[in-house]
């Protein structure tokens, strides 16, 4: 009649299929008996053994609001009047707003956190541990050291989670902005009508708690409010691809072209418009005219073929495909992922593990196209005056090859690869206005494609500036980098 409590099932996916068994072979089980499985999500968790189980998920609340109403409701009038300081109460409550704000920043992707950490309840319960010990050994007369407030909450309690340079300056930017004496002023608020309540009761906290916005402007945790339209669109997207994802893959789809017509078209017009295959003979021929040992031809010939790689897989795809919808071949697990990917307009996962992210089919396929283009047309008429930086496998290699390259030109003023950094500079040219190389005497490449978010820029002084309101992402000039 007890519970049996198994944590971490993610671990031991063999055991539950053991576990399923022995549940449903038992004959005679006393009804207060349990089984409280934990777990993390997992793809190959036993679907049956989950549709008989009652599910309970716990995630972080969404917003402000239902995060200091959950911090809140577990404290207790004991814990508040814990401490007799005066500033006990408001740094418990700045500790809350801090420990809402970077879970809830998490929800902004890249946007929020280079990297998303799991900060949990464990961290806001060690911060508010250190400043409650904080308070009881402080001396009256010098007061909070703030500076040690700081570095506990941003280096240490929360900043200990967090690898990312950029993302521990943010962390370090929140505990030097929100906690100071400035904290206990009248003016003081963590954005507008977001103070810190002069309550004396936790019920007090709960009523003004209750009083704050259901939704939050992203400007409260210090971002543009853009970001709302990007969390907004990948949680729409998410929605529809899992609605996709579950619709049913039956053949026939009540009149009108079955599935399978419609992908065997697809299939066509995208073989008839695929590049043909590299000629290795010819790349090697054309790469020794330009000079083989370059390292930046080395970058191209290692493109090309990634390249070639791609183009055969596709071919290879679409070629069994159309012979496994007329039943000449057997539809293996892959074809038939291809075949609902594509019906969907989606990557299909065989192709997109070898190569690069896409919103849908239609926009990979013609940046394939355009790609391949780039570096045909590179191999044919040698060097363009500019590079389209985003169409590479390896970008970071390009960028290494020009420093080789710029460093083999300064061999004899004794430069040497590790102390060649990179410069970049934006120009005021669009790619259209590229007309030749760099100058000489400075080197380097000029490259175009890349796209700023959350920043606009002012063409006019070269600089960045707040991005206009419901414009995501700005497209850069020509950068000319250099070594």
């Amino acid at each position: 009649g007890g519970w049996l409590l198994l944590q971490n099932c993610h671990l031991g996916l063999e055991f539950l299929s053991e576990l399923m068994d022995t549940i449903t072979t038992t004959e005679t089980m006393n009804e207060h008996f349990r089984t409280w499985i934990t777990t993390e999500a997992h793809p190959e968790f036993p679907i049956n053994l989950l549709q008989s189980s009652i599910k309970f998920t716990n995630e972080p609340p969404q917003g402000v609001k239902a995060g200091l109403k959950r911090t809140y409701s577990a404290v207790t009038q004991d814990h508040l009047e814990v401490s007799s300081m005066p500033q006990w109460k408001p740094l418990l409550y700045a500790v809350a707003f801090l420990h809402t704000t970077v879970q809830e920043r998490r929800k902004f992707g890249p946007l929020g956190w280079n990297i998303p950490y799991e900060f949990n309840q464990a961290d806001f319960a060690a911060s508010v541990q250190f400043v409650q010990n904080h308070l009881d050994d402080m001396d009256i007369k010098r007061g909070v050291n703030w500076s040690c407030v700081r570095y506990m909450l941003g280096e240490v309690q929360y900043g200990g989670r967090v690898t990312d340079d950029l993302d521990k300056a943010l962390l370090n930017t929140y505990a030097r902005v929100w906690f100071g004496e400035h904290m206990f002023m009248e003016n003081f608020c963590f954005y507008k009508d977001y103070v810190i309540p002069k309550a004396k009761t936790v019920e007090d906290y709960l009523q003004y708690i209750e009083q704050l916005p259901v939704t939050d402007t992203p400007e409260v945790f210090g971002l543009h409010p853009n970001a709302d339209i990007t969390y907004q669109t990948n949680l729409a997207n998410e929605t529809l691809s899992t609605i996709m994802s579950i619709q049913p893959k039956d053949s026939s789809t009540g009149g009108g072209e079955t599935r399978e017509a419609v992908v065997q078209r697809l299939a066509d017009e995208m073989l008839e418009k695929l590049p043909p295959d590299y000629n290795p003979h010819e790349v090697k021929a054309q790469l020794e005219k330009m000079g083989a040992i370059q390292p930046i031809n080395i970058f191209l010939r290692q493109e090309i073929d990634r390249m070639q790689h791609v183009i055969s897989q596709v071919r290879t795809t679409l070629t069994d495909l159309k012979l496994a919808i007329d039943g000449t071949i057997i539809m293996s697990e892959e074809l038939q992922d291809a075949l609902d990917n594509m019906y969907d307009a989606r990557i299909p996962k065989l192709w997109f593990r070898i190569s690069w992210e896409s919103a849908t089919l239609g926009f990979w396929f013609t940046e394939l196209l355009e790609r391949n283009q780039q570096f045909s047309s590179w191999l044919r008429d040698g060097r363009p005056n500019q590079f389209w930086i985003t169409g590479f496998f390896n970008p970071q290699g390009f960028l290494t090859a020009m420093r080789q390259e710029t460093t083999r030109m300064n061999l004899a003023k004794g430069w040497a690869l590790d102390s060649v950094v990179l410069q970049n500079e934006v120009t005021k040219m669009m790619k259209e206005d590229v007309v030749g190389p760099p100058p000489a005497d400075i080197g380097g490449v000029y490259i175009h494609g890349l796209f700023l978010e959350g920043a606009g820029w002012d063409r006019k002084n070269s600089k960045l500036v707040e991005s206009a309101p419901k414009v995501l992402f700005t497209s850069l000039p020509v950068v000319h980098v250099y070594a």
